[in-house]
């Protein structure tokens, strides 16, 4: 008899941290690509570069995202 596969134990001091493509992003933000890297520009949109690639960590658009909503509002 096969003894159970291994369980992975996923601590919350270690966080996930997914990056994004700016296709990915165009399609979460229904933007235009030029409009996506005009926020990259501005540093409205935070993104780091690995190599010749961009990318944007999850937690930055939605933070975006929030402030965004939060600007709205008031």
């Amino acid at each position: 008899m096969a003894s159970p596969p291994p369980t992975v134990l996923r601590t919350e001091a270690t966080p996930v941290l997914d990056l994004l493509t700016v296709p990915q992003v165009m399609v979460r933000l229904q933007l235009s690509r030029s409009a996506v890297y005009d926020l990259l520009r501005t540093g409205q949109l935070a993104s780091i570069t690995l190599g010749r690639a961009r990318r944007i960590p999850t937690h930055t658009l939605t933070d975006f995202i929030r402030t965004r909503l939060e600007q709205d509002a008031a």
